[in-house]
């Protein structure tokens, strides 16, 4: 072997080398968040919930608490890390995090997809009593933050915590029927499918609808519906759509008593965004409601440059993760807490 090849192959392993250690340097660095995180068990009446508390650092006096309401899916605490970006903007405005497990996921007890929105709502009203008792957190300063099915939760539990400072709600869903048939049509149009093919689509989800409103059984469904490859729905998610296919916050938005802070996309292929906007300020007072639109943002509130690309998603997710959301996301959370600790002064 020539001392050229050789000395290029040491260059070339050189090079490597240098490339693994930045990019190490990179992950640790973006994977580094200004809080502190602590494993948190609820004991309840359905058995224990797990989750996260995420605090600021070094915080000489109790802390205000945003307590978060997942959406749909077996989500855990920290939603597979993608909420640490948001509780690390929390805690610079001076806001601890509190994130559960949903119920049969990480240590939590139960199961999700047994669950309505009430048994949901209970679950973060019992999370919200269990803070109240901790010494870091300042009761007074408890708010919600929800993502898209918790928009028929979280005013489930406004209706019954009259004493909470504030909610944050992120494209967050009105009419479990509506929002369907809206998602169903707007996937169809992204995927280029012609006006026959969105009927036929449209005249499967009003069959299956059907047989939500009849009672159906589950072999009913898989009898009657047809439904096509891979779109088969599970018996549990069967159970869990007949639980909650009739939700609808409408009626239930009268609740807030405190701002609403409501944050909405303008690529959003699961909730309508202008029909939500209309619907909250026809319920909620306007000296109560602010609304943030972010054009380029998806239902996710991520970038369109991370949310076009499975790959990219993954590879931003891992090595800049706080890059995915939305340019104007995680400074909109933060305004909004800056508004509310002017409020207080």
């Amino acid at each position: 072997m020539s001392k050229k090849f050789k000395k290029g192959g040491l260059i070339a392993g050189g090079a490597i080398l240098l490339l693994l250690s930045a990019l190490i340097v990179l992950f640790l660095a973006q994977n580094t968040y200004r809080m502190e995180e602590r494993e948190v068990v609820i004991e309840t009446p359905e058995g224990v919930l797990t989750g996260t508390l995420a605090l600021p650092q070094a915080s000489d006096r109790p802390v205000g608490l945003i307590v978060f309401v997942h959406g749909d899916g077996p989500t855990n605490s920290t939603y597979d890390d993608a909420y640490k970006p948001l509780w690390e903007a929390f805690a610079l405005e001076g806001y601890a995090s509190l994130s559960l497990d949903k119920r049969g996921v990480g240590g939590s007890e139960g199961n999700w997809l047994e669950q309505d929105m009430e048994d949901r709502a209970r679950d973060t009203k019992l999370a919200i009593e269990w803070a109240r008792s901790q010494p870091e957190i300042d009761s007074s300063r408890i708010g919600l933050w929800g993502a898209s099915q918790a928009g028929w939760v979280i005013p489930k539990i406004v209706r019954d915590e009259r004493d909470l400072a504030f909610s944050i709600l992120v494209a967050p869903a009105v009419n479990w029927i509506e929002q369907g048939l809206y998602n169903t049509r707007r996937e169809m149009e992204q995927n280029g499918a012609s006006t026959e093919e969105m009927a036929a689509a449209e005249q499967k989800d009003l069959k299956v609808l059907d047989l939500l409103r009849r009672g159906s059984s589950y072999k009913d469904y898989l009898r009657e519906a047809s439904p096509a490859e891979g779109k088969v729905m599970s018996e549990d998610r069967w159970t869990f759509v007949s639980k909650n296919f009739k939700s609808d916050s409408r009626e239930e938005l009268h609740a807030f008593n405190h701002p609403v802070h409501l944050v909405l996309a303008g690529r959003d292929l699961n909730v309508d965004s202008d029909d939500t906007e209309a619907v909250y300020r026809a319920k909620i007072p306007a000296r109560l409601l602010s609304v943030t639109r972010l054009p380029d943002a998806d239902h996710s509130m991520l970038k369109q440059s991370a949310a076009r690309s499975e790959m990219r998603t993954v590879i931003t997710a891992v090595f800049l993760p706080r890059q995915l959301f939305d340019e104007g996301y995680l400074s909109d959370m933060r305004q909004f807490l800056r508004t509310m600790e002017a409020r207080k002064r």
